[in-house]
C-alpha cells in the first residue's frame, strides 16, 4: 500500500480507535494502558512507544534511538488496528508460513514479492549486515537456514526471518514465518504490513 493510501486509511481507523474503551482494549490485547497519562505502552522490536487515547498519537520513548519506521503512518495504522481489533493469545511455539494463515493464500503472491523477495535480495548478499541490524532490534537468533532471527512485534507476536545465502547455482532465498498466535492480533493483510515494517526498519538501522 502506498504512503498516500496509508494516510487515507489512518483517518478511517482513527474514528474506530477513538471509540474503544481503553481498559477493555488493554485486557483484550494484553497491552498495558497508563491511566494517568491516557496512553498505551507499545513494545516492539526492542523499543517502547506510547499510543495516546482517545486522540491518537504514536511517539517513541526515546526518539533519538527509535527507528522512524516504527512510528510512521503505516506503523500507526497497525497499532490502531491491533488495539481495536486484536485479541491476545498465547503462542505454543509453532511457526507458520504466510500462506498457511487464515486468508493468507489469497495474499500470498503479494506477500512473496512485497516481503520475502525484498528481504532475500535486500540482505542475501550482505548477511553480516542483516545480523548486525537484527541485533540492534533485539532479534533472537534461531537455528534454521544460514542465518535467522526472531523478532518480537507487539509483545507476544513473533516473526521469524530466515535467510539462505547465494551460491554458484542459486540466488539468495528467504522465508518469513509467523508465530501461531499472530492471526489473533492481525489478519493476513495486516501481517504483510508487519513484515513490511520489519524489513524497512532493518534497512533503516543497517
Amino acid at each position: 500500500m502506498k504512503k498516500q493510501n496509508w494516510e487515507i486509511s489512518f483517518d478511517h481507523h482513527l474514528e474506530k480507535y477513538r471509540e474503544i474503551d481503553p481498559y477493555e482494549a488493554s485486557a483484550r490485547t494484553n497491552i498495558e494502558y497508563e491511566t494517568d497519562n491516557s496512553r498505551f505502552i507499545i513494545k516492539t522490536l526492542g523499543h517502547t512507544l506510547y499510543a495516546e487515547h482517545p486522540d491518537f498519537k504514536l511517539t517513541p520513548a526515546d526518539p533519538d534511538t527509535c527507528p522512524k519506521n516504527l512510528f510512521n503512518v503505516q506503523a500507526q495504522v497497525l497499532v490502531m488496528r491491533v488495539l481495536y481489533l486484536g485479541v491476545h493469545a498465547l503462542a505454543h511455539g509453532n511457526f507458520h508460513a504466510y500462506r498457511e494463515l487464515p486468508w493468507g493464500n489469497i495474499y500470498d503472491r503479494n506477500f512473496n514479492g512485497r516481503c520475502i523477495k525484498r528481504f532475500a535480495y535486500g540482505f542475501g548478499f550482505k548477511p553480516d549486515k542483516f545480523e548486525k541490524a537484527a541485533e540492534k532490534l533485539s532479534g533472537i537468533k534461531a537455528n534454521i537456514g544460514d542465518i535467522a532471527y526472531d523478532f518480537s512485534f507487539l509483545g507476544d507476536i513473533t516473526s521469524r526471518f530466515i535467510l539462505w545465502k547465494p551460491d554458484e547455482e542459486f540466488p539468495p532465498s528467504a522465508q518469513i514465518l509467523f508465530s501461531d498466535n499472530s492471526f489473533f492480533m492481525y489478519n493476513a493483510e495486516d501481517l504483510a504490513a508487519v513484515g513490511d515494517v520489519i524489513i524497512s526498519t532493518l534497512k533503516e538501522v543497517m
